[in-house]
């Protein structure tokens, strides 16, 4: 059977789908590796492609790799990635796996997008977006059935919208971003010292505590009044919002619909439609296949 590999490499660990056209998933693996130990992350990549050859009798037909980082022009490597996986920028990974062609390779966060119009809860969607939401904020954005890249290669990167001019500056440089409104990066200083993350925020919350409400509430906004900056800036079908802290599940969603419906202008009726991800934590190695495929949305 011709198959197709999906990649995403995280900061610990490698997940990888083999999937048919039609995006049946054959086989789903999750092989960690020793982020302190010097390529061992390519190394794991490298014997896990040589072992699914040996099972499935024959190469994969295509591969897409998906990384944390941004994504060069050509889309053959990763750019930059700052203090982390030493030896993954600028690594051509159809020249160190050996394929006869070229393996293309994503930010971690635009293949989950892809990964979710293809399969998952925006499937079939032209314009979209997703937010991750964990550590920092990630995200992406399809517009008219193309990734969003930009000249440089950081377009999408909505973690970094800035909401108070006058903020501390987040790791890009931005002041008062999304991210720090509301990534877990911040939650000790949000928190005055309370919550260890953002689940234990939203556990008091839960439990009735006043001041995690309030800061609940107020990160929930702070995202709210990003979404509708995005909604009039990229007009998108459909918010997917993904990561860790989506998780919170009911706690999150109804009171950020109600948020973003007190802001959103909704031309002609049209209401952005925001749903949790579907596809969980394989999202960036379906749509790490998907790209490999070189498939149209």
């Amino acid at each position: 059977m011709n198959y197709f590999l999906g990649i995403y490499l995280g900061g610990s660990s490698v997940k990888a789908v083999v999937v048919t056209l039609s995006g049946e998933a054959l086989q789903r693996e999750n092989v960690a590796f020793d982020p302190e130990r010097p390529m061992h992350y390519a190394e794991t990549i490298r014997d896990l492609v040589a072992r699914l050859a040996a099972q499935f009798d024959g190469p994969a037909g295509a591969i897409g790799l998906s990384a944390p980082g941004m994504a060069a022009k050509d889309g053959r490597s990763i750019a930059s990635l700052p203090g982390r996986l030493g030896g993954l920028a600028g690594l051509d990974w159809s020249q160190y796996l050996g394929t006869p062609f070229p393996i293309p390779v994503l930010n971690d966060a635009q293949a989950a997008l892809l990964g979710e119009v293809w399969l998952g809860a925006a499937r079939g969607s032209q314009n979209a977006i997703l937010l991750t939401l964990g550590t920092g904020v990630g995200g992406a954005a399809l517009v008219d059935g193309r990734l969003l890249r930009g000249h440089t290669g950081k377009a999408g990167h909505l973690g970094h919208t800035c909401l108070d001019p006058d903020g501390p500056p987040d790791i890009c440089g931005a002041p008062g971003s999304l991210e720090l409104a509301i990534g877990n990066c911040t939650i000790d200083q949000r928190g005055a010292g309370r919550f260890a993350n953002t689940h234990e925020l939203v556990k008091a919350h839960l439990a009735g505590d006043a001041f995690a409400t309030e800061v609940w509430r107020k990160s929930v906004k702070a995202l709210a009044g990003a979404i509708i900056s995005f909604t009039n800036i990229l007009d998108p079908e459909v918010v997917i919002v993904g990561g860790g802290i989506a998780r919170a599940g009911e706690a999150l969603f109804p009171l950020l619909r109600e948020f973003v419906a007190r802001g959103e202008w909704r031309v002609c009726g049209h209401e952005a439609r925001i749903l949790p991800a579907q596809l969980g934590e394989f999202a960036g190695a379906f749509g790490a296949a998907w790209n490999g495929l070189g498939q149209p949305v």
